[in-house]
């Protein structure tokens, strides 16, 4: 208990600290949202992949789709490798982070304003990010709670007769969360991004070695034997597709592709240095993400032989933490608390920065007080980062699983935002029509599927939004009046090759 503790406030310390040392270099909106544009490769690539894996993926996804799947849900790490993150920058980095400063836009929203000149499109972009994503927030917080509950609460419950609750957990982590990001903005989450990737490295690491060479497990080989032998499941959970392919191909598009339509994902392309930044994070990130997540699911593919289902009492948010508990020894566990602490708090930071900058910048600024100073602006989008955490905590508090509030949120925003995302970078011929088109299919199909079919359903009806979105976009731009080629020269300046940038380059050179 002592070691998990000691653990705990080092992590907390250090994270405050890298807070206050941030703080100095805030200046301007531009700073707080992106640290000036002048990240490097190191600290955008682990930005990305912290913000992507968090306790959602490790304790809700990991443990719930390896009780259903077994070792096969390990193929939704891979995909989550090389689709959400390998091919994610190869085909939106370069591309985002040059016409969003050709654009002069800061968010997602005031992308969708310029590229398709609606200030419409804006605000109603605005409102879904700020209330959708919301359930992801949610989401973390519950999987934090339910780890420090396993292996700190109840423990030292045992020991001392002291109680913390679950709630009194969440409430900590939200506070937390809210103080260090209010304090450095971006630059705080870089910095503190890059230190909790590294020990999320090197967690997820000693997590596999240790699980794989239990005694419950006794190797891979044997780990799979005693899969198999698990009455009624055990052969699917060692085919290589599992019993049920297309929910595991629903939950690698909704976990993969969900990221190219993402506003805390896609932020990260806007931050980022210059070109060759971008080729460097692409591996960092791609690696970070082979280690991370495919960990993290070939682990949980473990959890019958640690747990049973009255151990859970039907509560697979908790499979993870009690295989944690079980299997590791005290001084790795305090590092997977911190592990999994410096995931969910990175992801944590960057959704409360995106939501709070999508309502203070795209509608509160431009649309009611064009004129607002920009130190009211930075202090709005502070306030707003309170008011989104609040509102996080108090929808955590209501018991729902970590995977339907994560499915929801990423089917939403995602469905309705790939496709005029996506379309808006590379396609000339998209319309206003057509983006309209994507968001209202996106959005209905996951709202609606939801009310119709049930949150068990989510993370198919998530990806089967982003993909009816995807078609779209294009059916109704062909048929809908296009913009003049004023317009589309004014936001595509040089896209092709990225002339403007390399001709500068060279002239620095």
């Amino acid at each position: 208990m002592f070691i998990k503790l000691l653990f705990l406030a080092a992590f907390t310390v250090v994270m405050l600290s890298v807070g206050l040392y941030s703080r100095r270099k805030i200046k301007t909106q531009q700073d707080f949202l992106f640290g000036g544009r002048q990240m490097g490769p190191w600290l955008t690539a682990f930005a990305y992949g912290t913000t992507y894996f968090s306790a959602v993926i490790m304790v809700g996804y990991a443990g719930k789709t390896g009780w259903g799947f077994g070792l096969s849900a390990t193929w939704i790490g891979v995909g989550n490798a090389l689709l959400g993150c390998l091919l994610s920058w190869l085909v939106l980095a370069r591309r985002t982070r040059k016409m969003t400063q050709d654009l002069n836009v800061s968010t997602m929203p005031g992308f969708f304003e310029k590229r398709y000149d609606s200030k419409a499109i804006k605000i109603v972009a605005s409102i879904i990010i700020f209330i959708f994503l919301v359930p992801y927030s949610a989401s973390v917080y519950q999987g934090l709670s339910y780890l420090i509950v396993t292996t700190i609460a109840d423990p030292l419950y045992a020991l001392t007769g002291i109680s913390i609750s679950f709630e009194t957990i969440m409430l900590i982590m939200a506070a937390l969360t809210g103080i260090y990001l209010l304090l450095g903005g971006y630059v705080a989450t870089a910095i503190n991004d890059f230190i909790q990737g590294i020990i999320m490295l090197v967690g997820m690491l000693l997590v596999v070695f240790f699980i794989v060479n239990s005694d419950i497990v006794g190797g891979i080989g044997e780990g799979v034997s005693k899969l198999s032998q698990i009455p009624e499941v055990g052969e699917g959970l060692v085919k290589p597709f599992s019993n049920n392919p297309f929910g595991l191909l629903s939950l690698v598009i909704l976990t993969s592709f969900g990221t190219w339509g993402l506003p805390q994902m896609v932020h990260k392309f806007y931050a980022i240095k210059d070109n060759d930044a971008i080729k460097k994070a692409t591996i960092v990130s791609t690696v970070f993400a082979v280690v991370i997540s495919c960990g993290a699911y070939f682990v949980g593919g473990f959890g019958r032989l640690f747990v049973t289902e009255a151990e859970i009492a039907g509560d697979l948010d908790r499979v993870v933490p009690m295989m944690f508990e079980k299997a590791l020894p005290d001084y790795i566990m305090g590092i997977v608390i911190v592990l999994i602490l410096s995931a969910s708090m990175s992801t944590l930071s960057s959704l409360v920065l995106v939501s709070s900058s999508s309502i203070s910048l795209d509608l509160i600024k431009s649309t009611l007080f064009p004129k607002m100073k920009e130190k009211r602006v930075i202090l709005l989008m502070r306030l707003l980062c309170v008011a989104f955490v609040i509102t996080s905590f108090i929808v955590a508090m209501v018991p729902s699983p970590i995977m339907t509030l994560m499915a929801i949120s990423w089917g939403t925003v995602a469905g309705s935002f790939l496709a005029p995302f996506l379309y808006g970078l590379y396609w000339k011929g998209t319309t206003k029509a057509g983006a309209w088109a994507g968001i209202i299919t996106g959005f209905v199909c996951s709202v609606g599927g939801v009310i119709i079919f049930g949150t068990q359903n989510s993370p198919t009806i998530g990806a089967v939004a982003m993909l009816a979105s995807l078609v779209a976009v294009p059916v109704v731009s062909y048929f809908t009046p296009k913009y003049s080629q004023t317009h589309i020269d004014t936001v595509f300046q040089d896209t092709s090759a990225d002339a403007g940038e390399a001709i500068s380059t060279k002239m620095a050179g």
